[in-house]
């Protein structure tokens, strides 16, 4: 499934965004803002990959992206990629089963395995704001 902004020539807006996403815009402002609050010299700004994956929002600090939000119809997905290190915190924390799951079978590149999240309910946005501190902290 692809951005809902697929238009190169036009950089999604605040209000577009808001309506593209619906009552999941809160939890984007939400992980938005605790990643820069964690990590207060982290920068954003949308990126447009291809037609086919179009636009995206990335979270970066001075070396790395930290996060990548992906906007869908009615929810947004996020996708993060941790080494090894972080992997094996990961696997002892409290985040949810499924979120390990799908780290565990993700394959493993050099620079690490990443996974996409699918944030429609507030419960799944806590296991992000661990998987932020994990990714900072590693």
């Amino acid at each position: 499934m692809q951005s809902v902004f697929t238009n190169k020539a036009q950089q999604p807006t605040s209000d577009e965004l808001q309506t593209a996403l619906g009552e999941t815009f809160v939890y984007w402002l939400e992980l938005a803002a605790f990643t820069k609050k964690a990590y207060p010299k982290a920068t954003g700004g949308w990126h447009y990959a291809s037609e086919k994956y179009g636009w995206s929002f990335r979270i970066n600090d001075s070396k790395r992206a930290l996060l990548y939000l992906l906007p869908r119809a009615g929810f947004f997905k996020v996708a993060m990629v941790f080494g090894q290190k972080a992997t094996d915190q990961i696997m002892q924390s409290t985040i949810a089963d499924s979120i390990k799951t799908e780290l565990q079978n993700a394959i493993a590149y050099a620079e690490g395995r990443g996974i996409r999240i699918e944030v429609n309910n507030a419960a799944v946005v806590e296991d992000i704001k661990l998987l932020v501190q994990v990714k900072l902290s590693n």
